[in-house]
């Protein structure tokens, strides 16, 4: 992972961007390390149903909606065509074998961020392609001194997941009616920064998996850190390089 992303600024962006006035966050990759999980499950999982799927494959599908991972998989290997409730009991496999594994830690950086985003006076919202509901619930338990249930958006309040930008606009709904231009997206998987780039916010990219930069960079991310912790190093810079485009 390349060190010279951390030399880019937000002047690189196209976006024409407000004053911010909210961060989206993804979940897994980005506040959890959970993604090693994720991929052994859905390995697991597909398996079950006579699907190859490699861990590779866990990162390139992550932050669409299970469901729709399950059901293109299935078409391309299978010649299936699922119902969105049959592909949904599938997950609902893969969700059992995720919940089987020890806890996901949250990334070291993460509550320094979100408190530096609170004190700059942005709100803060989560949006999620899982249908998890416990680790929904967990969200909650563990930020919840940062953003209220109904600022999380989940697979449930969408029918198109990402990379289309429905989950995106959708969170800037739920945070406050703001508009793409008011917002900040930060993800760390190629279908998540193409929805961010593409609902219109300012997107933040976090390489906190084994793609390389350019995975990222070439869905429109505006600038890439290697950690959270990194971002939340230079969260000054950034907000401050924002409000004087």
């Amino acid at each position: 992972m390349s060190s010279q992303s951390l030399q880019n600024t937000p002047s690189s962006s196209t976006t024409t961007l407000r004053v911010p006035q909210v961060v989206l966050f993804d979940m897994d990759g980005v506040l959890y390390d959970s993604m090693p999980n994720h991929g052994v499950a859905w390995q697991r999982a597909m398996k079950e149903f006579g699907i190859h799927f490699t861990l590779e494959d866990s990162y390139a599908t992550e932050g669409a909606r299970g469901v729709d991972t399950i059901r293109k998989y299935a078409k391309t290997q299978l010649g299936k065509e699922l119902s969105e409730e049959e592909a949904q009991r599938m997950y609902d496999v893969k969700a059992h074998y995720f919940h089987e594994m020890p806890e996901a830690k949250v990334f070291d950086g993460v509550i320094d961020l979100m408190q530096k985003i609170k004190a700059s006076g942005l709100k803060i919202g989560i949006v999620t392609g899982s249908a998890q509901l416990p680790l929904i619930e967990r969200v909650t338990r563990d930020f919840g001194d940062f953003v209220s249930a109904d600022q999380i958006t989940t697979a449930y309040d969408v029918k198109r997941g990402k990379p289309n930008p429905d989950p995106y606009l959708m969170g800037l709904q739920k945070a406050g009616n703001y508009s793409p231009t008011e917002g900040i997206v930060v993800e760390n998987a190629p279908l998540g920064v193409h929805a961010g780039a593409a609902a219109g916010c300012y997107t933040v990219a976090i390489n906190s998996g084994p793609l390389d930069d350019s995975a990222l960079l070439n869905e429109g991310a505006d600038i890439l850190f290697p950690t959270i912790r990194e971002f939340a190093d230079n969260w000054e810079r950034v907000l401050d390089s924002l409000s004087k485009r």
